[in-house]
């Protein structure tokens, strides 16, 4: 009798860590979409999420990235028992752990003033501060974890037979990237791209948060297949 119980219970904390998964894109979208919507001359097409932080109303941004963080985290533990002893066991909990770090990492250090907002700032800075820095250093470990993630689970699934899956996670990580570069450009202020870099920030984040939210729904369906 134990036995089963005992499985009972894997199984119920494997499908609660696997909607932590499917939980943390959605969090984090609505909570800008929401926050960028009541923000005095915050235009979301232009400024990057992260600015949203910054001022009195910046705990609701902060607020995102510590709960997204900690619900990544969660799948990341969830993904580790899952696929233990199997490929990608161990790559690829750790770069989802990197992106919970990197979401950790922005909610306590706020970022710097950029692309002119807060209004009457400098486009770009010239002398970061120390909480800007880590910002900058943190959060960049979303934008290597996710698209390597992608990558180390496309094999995955390659060698498992699911070429669906495993086209899916090379392309999400391909165009991650190359959107993570358009981005990059125009907060680097460069011509014809600045205007956007908000715009392309945010493609780019959702591009990676539905491929998050899938392979969370895959692993809860899984585990839902077994009882």
């Amino acid at each position: 009798m134990h036995q089963p119980m005992l499985q009972s219970a894997r199984e119920r904390t494997q499908r609660w860590l696997s909607l932590c998964g499917m939980a943390a894109g959605p969090v984090f979208t609505l909570t800008w979409l929401i926050a960028g919507a009541f923000r005095s001359a915050y235009d979301p097409l232009r400024h990057p999420i992260s600015s949203l932080a910054i001022g009195e109303q910046g705990w609701t941004q902060v607020a995102s990235f510590m709960i997204t963080g900690l619900l990544m985290a969660a799948f990341a533990v969830g993904l580790r028992r899952a696929f233990k002893g199997q490929p990608a066991g161990t790559w690829g909990p750790i770069l989802l752990g990197l992106i919970a770090l990197g979401l950790l990492g922005a909610g306590v250090f706020v970022t710097d003033p950029l692309n002119g907002y807060p209004g009457g700032t400098i486009a770009l800075p010239v002398d970061y501060t120390f909480a800007g820095r880590l910002h900058r250093s943190l959060s960049a470990l979303v934008f290597i974890g996710l698209p390597g993630a992608c990558f180390v689970l496309a094999r995955r699934f390659s060698r498992l037979g699911r070429r669906i899956w495993a086209t899916y996670s090379n392309a999400t990580g391909v165009g991650f990237l190359v959107l993570f570069v358009i981005t990059s450009l125009g907060f680097g202020q460069v011509a014809g791209l600045q205007a956007v870099a908000g715009l392309f920030q945010r493609i780019t984040l959702t591009v990676g948060w539905v491929w998050v939210f899938l392979l969370a729904l895959d692993g809860f369906k899984a585990v839902g297949a077994r009882v």
